[in-house]
């Protein structure tokens, strides 16, 4: 059965939905401006502590064998997958260096979280549902950007819009298909929550991101530390210490664009050269791109990309959701 929904307050959501895509990012990025003259906007400080204490060998290990599952799992018995152009991986590239490479960030947390964010979601790892797209695998680490130490159980929330750039759980003008599906707003694919393990890590299921209006492809992402979980598997808290972003590097949107159904959508595509979010973190010296490797032979056989966030403990901020999924009402969540 699905979530019964209530909307935090029509006023609020219809403000938020106006201020998402397409908004004046000005005030933020200002924000954010500061915020890394005071702060490291990477992890290269804690590169030797997360070797010493093992942590660096353990994501190689488990990011290889997250790799040799899944291809396993999906029958791929060819090459190993290409890895990120940029990056200057191969085919042969040894599983040491491929998966101890971490795209690291220390981002502010945002000061718009935008419209899109539910609160309530579902405790779970597999967000796909009924959805169709090129299928990523996701393995996100936190880091304690002070102390170097992995953060052992936060909870980690992510949604993204799905290949025809519409988010679900949302009724809104600007939300892809707008008010013309009233029933989306009981929608909860590509939402999630998932608990950090010893050594920080969280892993999902889902499909890579389309485009919408305004913003290029990301996953939005958000940490809350002192989270409490109910009794029917979902999380409530509108309290976060980090609200971020996950980004790709440009070859790999131009490509999925091309796979269907990426290619029904009709929004207009934003690079992320055009991105001032994305591009003002680039300037302060964050790195949000997720590294990524293909798991066969083209990108239907599907993607895991990996990436490190470095985050203020001590930080906290207030989140507004769109929406929240009642629990007096619900009885579980249909697939």
């Amino acid at each position: 059965m699905k979530f019964s929904k209530i909307l935090s307050s029509l006023m609020a959501m219809n403000g938020l939905v106006q201020a998402h895509p397409g908004e004046d990012h000005t005030a933020e990025l200002a924000l954010r401006h500061e915020y890394f003259k005071r702060n490291a906007g990477n992890l290269a400080h804690c590169a030797p502590k997360l070797r010493s204490t093992g942590v660096t060998a353990r994501s190689v290990s488990r990011r290889s064998a997250t790799v040799q599952g899944l291809r396993k799992k999906r029958g791929l018995t060819t090459k190993r997958g290409e890895y990120q152009v940029d990056s200057g991986y191969t085919i042969d590239t040894d599983p040491t260096v491929l998966f101890s490479s971490n795209s690291s960030c220390a981002l502010a947390p945002e000061e718009v979280v935008g419209p899109y964010y539910v609160e309530g979601e579902r405790i779970r790892s597999d967000l796909v549902e009924d959805q169709q797209g090129i299928p990523l695998a996701l393995d996100i680490q936190f880091v304690d950007s002070s102390t170097c130490s992995p953060i052992e159980g936060a909870y980690i929330d992510i949604w993204s819009c799905n290949s025809t750039g519409v988010y679900g759980g949302v009724v809104a003008r600007r939300n892809g298909d707008g008010t013309g599906d009233p029933s989306n707003l009981y929608n909860s694919w590509l939402r999630g929550v998932q608990k950090t393990d010893d050594d920080g890590v969280v892993q999902f299921s889902t499909l890579f991101p389309g485009h919408y209006e305004g913003r290029t492809i990301h996953i939005h992402t958000m940490a809350h530390l002192n989270a409490r979980r109910l009794s029917n598997g979902t999380l409530f808290d509108t309290v976060a210490a980090y609200v971020g972003q996950i980004y790709f590097d440009q070859d790999l949107n131009n490509r999925t664009n091309n796979y269907w159904p990426y290619t029904s959508n009709t929004q207009s595509v934003t690079l992320n050269d055009d991105d001032g979010i994305l591009q003002a973190d680039l300037k302060a010296g964050g790195n949000p791109y997720a590294e990524y490797s293909l798991l066969g032979d083209s990108l239907e056989d599907g993607i895991l990309a990996w990436i490190t966030f470095g985050i203020n403990v001590t930080n906290s901020e207030t989140v507004t959701p769109v929406a929240t999924y009642h629990p007096a009402l619900s009885t579980g969540f249909g697939n």
